[in-house]
């Protein structure tokens, strides 16, 4: 590349880096250019890393980028975002997405030279997913419809032609409230942060994402005007008034939840934790309904089918012209990554193959006759001490398993990292003859899938169990080589794959698969962001059901000992689960600390296999 070529780069970063800082209002923030998406944190702006040629529609694209990051620097307040925010991830992914219609819709209004770069990079990210291609609904993820629609209702303009197919399908599947409340959000002034964030909750509402929250918030908004009158006299209520108040409440924010045994279940519980916080002198009333316990059945983790499960090769999942672009944006991805995960990955194939190499022993009686002491034999053949003998070291065949998060939380730089590392981790470890498996868990739709609806056709019985279609994902079998698997990883960066994460299961079924080899050390790698959840199945069931299955299984796993578990959690603590485990906060620690994992691992059974043979020598010495 021409050094007129990497000028112009520098001019053109050094620009956007200026208008960020103008569109911002804010001279201190500071703006670095590094692979990966677009994003702000605190007073750092974050922009994919531009290259040198800077064709016309990366440039259009990654102005695009830095208006929105400028935009959210000067128009959103994250305190009152984080005020009003979801706690589940799905719905919190939507409210965010909704911002982000918002700050852009504020800064288009008054800026149309903004307004093009917004627009110029949303046709061009609608034409790099293939929305154009997606022919199922599913496909195209819940926030990124509900933002599509949310802008073109604000602002008037249609969406662009290749989301336009898509989009139509989501259309059709909205009911009456949930439209209503899309026009609401519309029509609500986007300068208002808080109204309009009021009005997002509302659609949240409606489409079943944050209900009893969003209504429990609503209720305090309304209220709040008259005074501290009302709750004092809640609080002074009889236990009877309150279960009712309560189940009334309760049937209107979730009404198909409270057909579930699982929300009598909670409400009962409820009812139990506040008579004892009121004392025992009352015995009746709230005691009565302790009588209902909870069965065996109701706490015992079962799938309620297994029928719509399935184990797929990830070049299953899409056609093969789309793997071959997956698997280029991975490479170009893996440019910037490689000089540091490589070295570390070095590091690490000098470890094992030291491990591996064999040794001789010397100035022995009998053997090969060593070619070094040649002289000596010739002059003196009597001499003893003259021989040597190859000597195995003793390293155990190894499989090492990856299993990956596929859940919607991993989606952006999480999941791109872990694609990266894993790819990476792979070829060291096929160089040092350790064979590697990699399989991911997601679910194939939200909200349930296929399993809900039997459910539900079935008359909704009690205590379904999991209640979501599972999707387990083999990337690489352990048995073929990295050249024939290396498109597969690429699949983790598309679009609508990542949904929802039942880590129980999808660990059993990564521990069941190393079970059945042959090799004499098997290791289980897991990369997480974060605890199970499926919202189908919690919604009809304890609360801790899928963390307290997960528990289950990582103790049979730990406590059998055929498997060597490991865990890493990006930016969650999973040392709460796993016996030995590890937590990072930035994903672009991860593959550094795999490797240091692996290494650890390693070097274990390097000093166990030391000591095995120091005690195998020691009757001798004696």
């Amino acid at each position: 590349m021409s050094k007129q070529d990497l000028t112009r780069q520098e001019e053109f970063k050094r620009a956007t880096a200026g208008a960020v800082r103008a569109i911002a209002q804010q001279t201190e923030v500071q703006v670095a250019f590094q692979p990966g998406p677009a994003g702000v944190s605190g007073k750092r702006a974050r922009l994919p890393l531009p290259t040198r040629s800077l064709p016309p529609a990366e440039m259009a694209k990654l102005r695009g980028a830095a208006d929105a990051v400028a935009l959210k620097l000067r128009h959103h307040d994250e305190a009152a975002h984080a005020a009003r925010a979801p706690a589940r991830k799905e719905a919190r992914e939507v409210f965010d997405a909704l911002e982000d219609v918002r700050v852009q819709t504020v800064g288009s209004r008054h800026m149309p030279g903004v307004a093009a770069n917004l627009h110029a990079r949303l046709v061009e990210e609608c034409e790099a997913e293939g929305y154009d291609r997606m022919t199922r609904k599913d496909q195209l993820p819940m926030h990124t419809a509900l933002a599509l629609m949310a802008r073109e209702r604000i602002t008037g303009q249609p969406v662009p032609p290749a989301a336009a197919r898509v989009l139509e399908m989501w259309r059709e599947t909205l009911d009456e409230k949930a439209a209503d409340a899309m026009s609401e959000l519309a029509h609500t002034p986007t300068e208002d942060q808080d109204a309009y964030a009021r009005a997002a909750r509302k659609l949240l509402t409606a489409l079943d994402l944050a209900e009893a929250e969003v209504e429990s918030e609503a209720d305090q908004d309304e209220e709040g005007d008259e005074g501290g009158d009302q709750s004092t006299q809640q609080d002074q209520s009889s236990p009877g008034e309150a279960q009712a108040q309560e189940q009334e409440s309760m049937q209107g924010a979730e009404p198909e939840a409270m057909e579930g045994e699982a929300a009598d279940e909670e409400a009962e519980e409820s009812e139990e934790e506040g008579a004892a916080a009121e004392g025992d002198e009352k015995p009746g009333g709230p005691q009565a309904r302790k009588e209902v316990p909870q069965t065996d059945d109701s706490s015992r983790y079962k799938p309620f089918t297994t029928q719509f499960d399935e184990v797929v090769e990830a070049e299953d999942l899409c056609d093969p012209e789309e793997l071959t672009r997956l698997r280029q944006q991975l490479d170009q991805q893996l440019q910037h990554l490689q000089g540091v995960v490589s070295k570390l990955a070095n590091r690490l194939q000098r470890r094992l193959m030291a491990q591996q190499q064999r040794a001789w022993e010397f100035d022995l009686e009998e053997g090969l006759l060593d070619v070094a002491r040649l002289a000596r034999v010739v002059a003196n053949p009597t001499l003893s001490l003259s021989y040597k003998r190859e000597r195995d070291a003793d390293f155990r065949d190894t499989v090492v398993t990856l299993l990956i998060d596929n859940s919607g939380s991993m989606r952006g730089r999480p999941i791109t990292v872990a694609a990266m590392c894993a790819d990476i981790l792979a070829r060291t470890l096929e160089r040092c003859a350790v064979k590697t498996e990699i399989l991911g868990f997601t679910t194939r739709a939200w909200k349930g899938g296929q399993s809900r609806e039997k459910w539900v056709q079935e008359g909704k019985p009690r205590n379904p169990g999991r209640l979501n279609d599972l999707r387990h994902i083999v990337y690489k079998p352990a048995d073929a080589p990295m050249r024939r698997s290396r498109r597969a990883i690429g699949l983790m960066l598309r679009e609508g794959l990542l949904k929802e994460n039942i880590d129980g299961e999808a660990l059993n079924w990564a521990y069941r698969r190393l079970l059945s080899r042959s090799e004499h050390r098997r290791i289980l790698m897991v990369i997480s962001d974060g605890a199970p959840v499926d919202d189908s199945t919690l919604s009809v069931n304890p609360g801790n059901y899928l963390e307290r299955h997960l528990r289950e299984v990582i103790k049979e796993i730990e406590g059998r000992n055929m498997v060597e578990l490991i865990a890493i959690g990006i930016g969650h603590d999973v040392t709460r689960y796993y016996r030995r485990a590890v937590t990072i906060v930035d994903a672009e620690e991860l593959g550094g600390t795999m490797m240091k994992k692996l290494a650890e691992l390693f070097d274990e059974d390097a000093a166990e296999a030391w000591h095995r043979a120091a005690a195998e020598r020691a009757p001798l010495v004696a």
